[in-house]
């Protein structure tokens, strides 16, 4: 379909009839200051912000665990942290989470000496983990290699040292109007329609739901989904690579990496021959057949391996159980972030990201981009916040939507903490803010 607006209010499905269901009063379960939508990256890092500078916050889930693509999704990948020319565009959270990873021994990444280095060897090191992407020349870029398990670990902890409450296993449904202020957010789980009365929400669904059910104004653009998978028992991963380049894997010319763990390795997109048709990552028939297809074109993909030497006693180690969605919604908010406007500095600049496929390129991310046009308390992070599709192809990686989440959730306990609304806070304190927490502002 492209990527052409849709009306507001949610998108419809055809009906085959009607049924009158009855409509009886929603319980209260919980009264909070913020409400997170999404435990993906960006409502982790929203959370954790939030909770951080004093506002009571409450994260709530779909899955039962944290980290969404970057964990469930098997996106194990870190890109990018850089502008590809040694300068690093994303800290705080992101860094403080693959501080703690590193700590532990599950990261891979080229030391601060390294970055944009040219040198051939090096960059074919790196390329051989996932960390080396786009058109040459080419140069050595801080990305970051990690293991999920380990990611989920570290976000639990940054959790429950913020003191954030997490209801896991339970979707959002819908919030609760009044003129332009949400005053509650509908959830759905195995105890059945709950409320939670809120002051503010962080809309980190990644499709953008909760904007989406307030009439907020939004583009749309179907994308061709994956599922990312991981091999163990690798009989040396180098050498298999080597064997594997330019005889299997047309789209990626032969590209599987090596991950963190022994005999291990990540078979990204392009890994397994990609399914015929693009879909609308809102619809959930397209999302079964696409879920289905997905599996199918995986274990055809780990017979064909069986042909590349190292694989021959070779096992599934795990397949992402998160689809591989990288757009779907994107606001139309107070400011479109439009690729005219690469290295523009906005004076509400509040996140920054390098682009994983380009040398060189800088977007400035500015407050306007993730506050809606109508609702008044309601903010927007991660993947579906205020950009075109061609800055949503550097914004929805997993370091800048950390970015955004976390300047999000700082936004939101600021307004709280002045009683001023989200467009009226003061952006420089904002913004002093973040930078004493290590966020990277121009």
């Amino acid at each position: 379909m492209g990527h052409l607006p849709r009306a507001s209010g949610g998108d419809k499905r055809p009906a085959l009839d009607w049924v009158e269901v009855p409509s009886p009063a929603v319980p209260v379960v919980a009264e909070t200051d913020v409400v997170v939508a999404g435990g993906g990256s960006a409502g982790l890092a929203a959370a954790v912000a939030a909770a951080r500078d004093g506002a009571r916050t409450m994260l709530v889930e779909r899955y039962g665990s944290l980290g969404g693509m970057a964990t469930g999704g098997l996106v194990i990948l870190l890109l990018t942290m850089d502008d590809g020319a040694g300068n690093q565009m994303v800290g705080g959270l992101c860094q403080q989470v693959v501080d703690r990873m590193a700590a532990r021994g599950s990261t891979f990444y080229p030391p601060r000496e390294e970055w944009a280095e040219p040198d051939e060897a090096l960059v074919e090191r790196y390329r051989r983990w996932g960390l080396v992407w786009g058109r040459g020349p080419h140069a050595v870029r801080y990305n970051v290699a990690y293991d999920p398990e380990e990611f989920r670990y570290v976000a639990n902890e940054l959790l429950r040292e913020a003191d954030v409450r997490p209801l896991l296993h339970t979707w959002v449904a819908e919030p609760v109007l009044s003129a332009d202020q949400v005053t509650h957010l509908v959830c759905q789980n195995k105890a059945g329609r709950e409320a939670i009365a809120c002051k503010i929400v962080i809309d980190c669904t990644g499709d953008g739901d909760v904007f989406a059910a307030a009439g907020e104004e939004y583009e749309h653009s179907d994308c061709v989904p994956w599922l990312w998978f991981r091999m163990g028992g690798v009989a040396e991963p180098d050498k298999a690579i080597n064997a594997a380049e330019g005889k299997f894997f047309p789209t990626l010319g032969g590209r599987f990496f090596r991950t963190p763990g022994a005999g291990r390795t990540l078979m990204p997109w392009g890994a397994s021959d990609s399914v015929k048709r693009r879909i609308d990552a809102t619809d959930p028939d397209e999302l079964t057949w696409a879920e289905l297809e997905c599996r199918r074109l995986v274990m055809r993909e780990v017979d064909r391996l069986r042909e590349v030497p190292g694989f021959g006693r070779a096992y599934i180690n795990d397949i992402a159980w998160q689809l591989g969605i990288y757009e779907s919604r994107r606001l139309l908010g107070q400011h479109q972030l439009t690729r005219e406007e690469e290295g523009t500095i906005f004076p509400d600049t509040v996140a920054r990201t390098g682009n994983w496929t380009k040398y060189g390129a800088v977007y400035n991310i500015p407050l306007r981009s993730l506050l809606p046009q109508r609702v008044r308390n309601l903010l927007v992070a991660g993947r579906c916040i205020s950009v075109d599709a061609r800055v949503h192809h550097a914004t929805k990686e997993i370091p800048p939507c950390m970015a955004t989440g976390e300047a999000a959730g700082t936004a939101a306990a600021l307004a709280l903490q002045t009683g001023k609304s989200l467009s009226d806070i003061d952006v420089a304190e904002l913004q002093r803010r973040l930078r004493e927490r290590g966020a990277i502002l121009p």
